[in-house]
């Protein structure tokens, strides 16, 4: 699963793609599975993979992440597809 998040902060607003390392690092830190996203996300949930997705994409963050959660000033989810989108059925001429 690939989520976009835009991130709005007091100076900024960037967007940043989540990858496996941050969706595990999210499962070791809230003891869940990503199967769970699906029903049950929660704010705190964005902004925790849109703070490690900055940090690996270089872009300067605080380094606790509480402190990160008070200069947001909102995430949203942009776009989200599957890691593994299935292939469209093939088709022919009648």
């Amino acid at each position: 699963m690939k989520l976009t998040l835009r991130v709005t902060t007091q100076e900024e607003t960037y967007d940043v793609v989540t990858n496996l390392g941050v969706i595990i690092a999210w499962e070791r830190k809230f003891k869940a599975k990503a199967s769970s996203l699906a029903t049950n996300i929660g704010m705190e949930d964005l902004a925790y993979m849109a703070w490690e997705c900055a940090k690996h994409s270089g872009i300067m963050v605080p380094l606790m992440f509480d402190d990160y959660v008070k200069k947001l000033d909102g995430i949203e989810v942009v776009s989200d597809e599957p890691v593994n989108p299935t292939e469209g059925e093939p088709t022919h001429d009648l």
